[in-house]
């Protein structure tokens, strides 16, 4: 693909630019910006509303009580067990562990307050996950629209 030829179908990245190669004047391949691609925006798309998905059955698990707002917090940041414990520097197990409710409600707050900076949040929204900020696909109204 010639440079004058690279698309720039804004979409997901929400006006970023991504590096992509492509062949100048000279026949050689160099660096091109690009707002983005029609069909790597779709795939984006639907990987997004696919994390969404876990992001709401994750809330709807925490609010039933059958797991901890801990498992809300992983899913928005995309995280299983393993990663969060290898991030927190603690064992698989004890992540799990804290995913149960009763345990939960009794961790200490050095320990939250780290669970806290670790997914980006605040304790309080650690704990109370109404206080969270809904979730959006990027480069997508809140409606859904912006395809």
């Amino acid at each position: 693909m010639r440079k004058e030829e690279v698309p720039q179908d804004v979409g997901i990245a929400e006006g970023l630019k991504e590096v992509t190669y492509a062949v100048d004047e000279r026949g050689r391949y160099a660096p091109v910006p690009s707002a983005g691609w029609e069909p790597k925006n779709i795939s984006n798309y639907q990987a997004w509303e696919q994390i969404l998905k876990k992001v709401e059955q994750a809330r709807a698990e925490v609010e039933a009580g059958r797991v901890s707002p801990l498992a809300f917090h992983m899913a928005r940041n995309q995280m299983d067990a393993g990663l969060l414990a290898r991030y927190m520097g603690l064992f698989r197990w004890q992540v799990r562990r804290h995913l149960r409710p009763a345990v939960f409600a009794r961790l200490k707050p050095e320990l939250l307050e780290r669970y806290a900076r670790t997914l980006r949040t605040t304790v309080e929204a650690l704990r109370d996950i109404s206080l969270a900020g809904e979730m959006r696909i990027p480069g997508r109204l809140k409606d859904g629209d912006g395809d």
